[in-house]
């Protein structure tokens, strides 16, 4: 990931809008069913960023408690998923997608490796883990 200033991003319709100034720590593929409903693809690119670092620049997004343990942040008005955030962790999985510019990251995991679609590509020479939760 590279270390320019601010990072950017937001909605298809541009009402929600963030910014954060540190790099993500890190990014990965989640290839668990849940992500692939939440986000409409075959896997999500999340990119994990600290929640205090994170600021809204306009209306702050609606959100969806997708499981006993985490909510989604999406906008009301376009419906574009913007966040993963697990109730006992102050950081905060942005979406990949929702960047201003994703090719800023690169990818260094896989999540969810037991519910990867065999018809996609993706990088298997990165480490994987099965998902944990169970529901």
């Amino acid at each position: 990931m590279t270390e320019d200033a601010d990072w950017t991003g937001g909605c298809l319709c541009g009402k929600r809008r963030y910014r954060f100034a540190r790099p993500p720590s890190t990014s990965g593929y989640c290839h668990c069913s849940m992500c692939r409903r939440a986000t409409g693809g075959p896997f999500a690119v999340l990119v994990r960023v600290d929640e205090d670092d994170l600021e809204w620049l306009s209306e702050p997004p609606a959100t969806f408690r997708s499981s006993p343990i985490a909510k989604r942040g999406f906008c009301p008005d376009c419906g574009t998923p913007l966040f993963l955030r697990y109730d006992d962790d102050d950081r905060i999985r942005l979406t990949a997608g929702s960047l201003d510019h994703p090719e800023r990251i690169t990818p260094s995991y896989n999540y969810g490796i037991e519910s990867r679609l065999p018809w996609v590509c993706y990088d298997d020479d990165l480490p994987g883990q099965p998902t944990q939760e169970r529901f």
